[in-house]
């Protein structure tokens, strides 16, 4: 027994000596290292504010448009545009990582959990700072000296921002069953009315309502490569929808990956580098190709100068540049080229989740438009049907419109113009903006007035006024009611009348039934919660996997 009770003893000290350790390790030995800046003299610069919702720092400004977008222009070295960043964004900066937070915080309430799963990022990501290009590096330094330090028990700021840009990927890989479903396609040629390359996109990334509230439309001209636009966020310099003064477009789509090992380039950042380097499709290839991620991922670069579209299509261990051989490409969530066509992710991905449906259903909408205008790009972004025009419910992932939409835009790169959904999702207004004249007047910009382009703008979508508009509205915020009494074991207050409510408001969702199933199943009510996962099966369900989940669900109750 004292032999025993001495193994355990120097067991104990050793556990507690390793922790202690891995404690000192992921504190002090994963610190990113601050990079070299040979002129801080950027800090020194001082915001001026015009009034409450515009701001100046040197050339550079950032307003909010009266559609409710945000609008900047930085200009300078990179560690100099990341301080002028985050002096013109730092209030915007705050509400976005308390949104962020704010959601991290439902999806894991505990903060004990939540500080584990801080020691695993930072150690998963150990390697991240080595995979980012020193100049983003140094952007992303000068932006974090003015984040809010309410957020510090993440990480310290350049930790914090460093990683934040890892968020999307490995958001991607470990929601593998239920991807982020952005849709994008592009035609020229025969395909669209004057002949000319159009492309079109949502991004679907969805952090909760708030985190979309404050779009910004980023002009950056640096001091290297080319001028670019893009569609950002407060604390973001990374791309994900974009296009530069040479009319190339970048927007990104995920695709279905192994849980990653390690961390590499973050994808948002390979997008930015093509967007700020790239003149040409090959030359969006040839970075792409000596770039490792971490994720698998599909690029779709548009190319006015070239006047045509290709989609390079990206893993963990190889690239492929994909063309159709048509004046068109469509693009949602599974790989298309030879190289990863037969690959067992891609092969699953088709099989099993919304992709290939969603896909279908685009191939459906650009028949019935077969010369594109901005106009009827913007009516496919919206469309919420299924296949053939079937109702499949508000909200369905396998919509192209799945009212989720983080932002929605629509790119004319030869004529150097785009357009940007203004709030909610890619219902309100698409908003025009002229690449070129835009960039002419930025930097001797002094006026608070409207910089787009009113002659071109897309008017709000019909639905935005609608009785199904009011009754999504009222699903939405009935399903969360629903979640937060099943978590918490509680009874809903005049529940029949709340039930009765919540399945007239989405009839045709197989979620209204599901989550009614729920309920009824956390009241042990078994057999009603059959009746109603039997009617959620007779419903367009996302994927396979809520399908099997509704299917042994069925089988626990039916003991």
């Amino acid at each position: 027994m004292k032999l025993l009770r001495r193994i355990v003893i120097i067991c104990f000290i050793v556990i507690v000596w390793l922790l202690l350790m891995l404690i000192v390790y992921v504190k002090w030995g994963l610190e990113p290292k601050v990079p070299s800046i040979a002129d801080s003299s950027a800090e020194q610069l001082q915001r001026t504010t015009v009034d409450s919702t515009f701001f100046r720092v040197k050339n550079c400004w950032l307003r909010k448009s009266k559609s409710g977008l945000w609008e900047e222009y930085i200009e300078g070295q990179p560690f100099e545009r990341g301080v002028i960043e985050g002096k013109l964004c730092k209030e915007l900066q705050f509400q976005q990582e308390t949104a962020f937070a704010e959601q991290i915080h439902r999806l894991v309430p505990s903060d004990t959990y939540l500080h584990f799963l801080g020691y695993f990022t930072r150690i998963f990501n150990r390697d991240l700072e080595d995979n980012i290009p020193l100049e983003y590096k140094q952007e992303i330094y000068g932006e974090s000296l003015y984040a809010p330090h309410e957020f510090d028990y993440i990480g310290e700021p350049y930790d914090r921002l460093l990683n934040y840009h890892a968020a999307h990927d490995i958001g991607h890989a470990l929601q593998s069953l239920a991807l982020v479903g952005c849709t994008s396609f592009s035609a020229w040629d025969e395909f669209t009315t004057d002949s000319s390359l159009l492309v079109g996109r949502n991004f679907d990334f969805y952090v909760g309502d708030k985190f979309s509230e404050n779009k910004i439309v980023l002009f950056c001209k640096p001091t290297e490569g080319n001028k670019f636009a893009m569609i950002t966020w407060a604390g973001f310099m990374g791309c994900v929808s974009g296009m530069n003064d040479k009319g190339i477009t970048v927007t990104i789509n995920a695709a279905k990956s192994d849980i990653p090992t390690g961390s590499a380039t973050p994808i948002s950042l390979l997008a930015r580098e093509i967007l700020q380097y790239s003149s040409t499709i090959e030359d969006a290839y040839a970075i792409a190709k000596k770039r490792k991620t971490f994720v698998s991922e599909s690029l779709m670069i548009g190319s006015g100068s070239e006047h045509q579209t290709a989609l390079i299509e990206k893993s963990p261990y190889k690239t492929a540049l994909f063309k159709t051989g048509k004046h068109e490409i469509l693009c949602t969530n599974h790989y298309q080229s030879d190289s990863f066509k037969n690959d067992k992710n891609n092969i699953v991905n088709i099989a099993t989740s919304a992709s290939k449906y969603r896909y279908d259903r685009l191939v459906e909408l650009l028949k019935d438009n077969p010369k594109l205008d901005y106009q009827s790009a913007a009516n496919i972004l919206r469309d919420q049907k299924g296949k053939g025009g079937k109702n499949i419910g508000m909200g369905n992932e396998k919509a192209m419109n799945q009212l989720i939409a983080h932002h929605s835009v629509i790119f004319q790169p030869e004529k150097k113009r785009f357009w940007v959904s203004t709030q909610p999702y890619q219902l309100g207004e698409y908003i025009c903006y002229d690449f070129d004249s835009i960039f002419a007047e930025a930097p001797t910009f002094k006026q608070d007035r409207e910089i787009n382009d009113p002659d071109f703008t897309i008017p709000a979508d019909s639905f935005l006024y609608s009785a199904d508009w009011k009754s999504f509205l009222n699903f939405k915020k009935s399903k969360e009611l629903m979640k937060e009494s099943i978590k918490k074991r509680t009874m809903i207050e005049n529940q029949k009348a709340f039930l009765g409510q919540f399945l007239r408001s989405n009839p045709e969702s197989w979620e209204t039934y599901y989550w009614t199933a729920e309920l009824y199943r956390h009241l042990q009510d078994k057999e009603k919660a059959i009746v109603y996962y039997d009617q959620a099966l007779t419903k367009e369900i996302n994927d396979s996997s809520e399908v099997y989940k509704i299917r042994k669900l069925i089988k626990e109750c039916s003991k």
